[in-house]
């Protein structure tokens, strides 16, 4: 591996990607200038590795990983690893599975939407958080087929779903445990759906890396790149205060992050022992959840679930 390689390393703006990867680059606040008491430099070593971050939407994501592929690490959602396989492998750590719990398709409360087979019946429009999203697939197959949607970025999914602008929501990340506070109700649980009907989590969100690092950067680069990756998710599991204290620098930005409950019991759901190793089950997971998308001509075949 060559000396010196800085690679980005782009991620959605939400609490466990945050989390997961402020062991490589420092405890900064939003500005770039390192939270009091804290140095600045990254808390794991990284040899001949430096890391740039990027936060987008995953939509954002997902669209730029099928389109232009560029990005040297990535956040994707996992229906999107059939149509960029040929450029990324999986790494094992930094997925999120929601097992018995995920993304939730919610409406107002006075809603006469009460149940999955209402949706098919109503057919309301529904928002969503991309239309690459698991979460978009996993309501596709539960729907059984297209359904009109718009794109909204995942944070303004609950509000316009209170205000009236669309009859239905599907939430990702903490609003799918915030939306009652807005007057929401919860018609079905996207993860709960799919842990009764396979016994198996559901494949949500994953972390790829380019396949092309060691002709880029020299052979042994993609190896040390996720080891490295690894290191950082692992570390961050390991302390937990400090993992507080880069979110609570941001609370400017998410209000939520100051509720130290919420905050816990949704790194509980996704930073977990799957995210730092995906193992068998994840692997299995993926092979179900992509393989009876294939089926279905929802995505390309996904060929091996190729982790690092």
């Amino acid at each position: 591996m060559s000396h010196g390689a800085t690679l980005t390393l782009a991620h959605s703006p939400d609490a466990d990607d945050l989390v997961m990867w402020w062991p490589l680059t420092g405890m900064l606040a939003p500005d770039g200038a390192p939270l009091p008491g804290a140095d600045g430099r990254p808390a794991v070593d990284c040899p001949g590795l430096r890391f740039e971050t990027l936060a987008a939407d995953i939509h954002t994501l997902n669209r730029r990983a099928i389109e232009r592929h560029d990005l040297d690490v990535t956040a994707i959602s996992a229906y999107t690893y059939p149509f960029v396989r040929e450029h990324y492998r999986i790494t094992r750590c930094a997925a999120s599975f929601g097992d018995g719990y995920g993304p939730k398709l919610v409406v107002a409360r006075d809603s006469p939407i009460m149940c999955g087979a209402c949706v098919r019946g109503q057919r309301p429009r529904i928002a969503v958080p991309g239309d690459r999203t698991t979460a978009f697939l996993a309501l596709s197959v539960l729907l059984g087929g297209p359904f009109e949607h718009v794109v909204m970025p995942f944070e303004a999914i609950a509000p316009a779903v209170a205000a009236g602008e669309v009859g239905a929501g599907l939430l990702i990340h903490e609003a799918q445990l915030t939306y009652a506070e807005l007057g929401l109700r919860q018609v079905v649980d996207l993860g709960e759906w799919w842990k009764r009907e396979t016994s198996l989590p559901l494949p949500l969100g994953l972390n790829v890396v380019r396949r092309d690092l060691d002709d880029r950067f020299g052979a042994g680069t993609l190896a040390s790149v996720a080891r490295a990756l690894h290191a950082s998710v692992a570390h961050a599991r390991r302390h937990p205060e400090q993992c507080r204290g880069v979110l609570l620098a941001r609370v400017g930005e998410r209000p939520e992050w100051a509720d130290a409950s919420l905050v816990e019991r949704y790194l509980g759901m996704y930073v977990n022992g799957m995210t730092e190793d995906m193992g068998d089950l994840g692997r299995t997971s993926l092979r179900r959840l992509l393989g009876d998308a294939s089926a279905r001509g929802l995505c390309p075949p996904p060929g091996p679930i190729d982790t690092i």
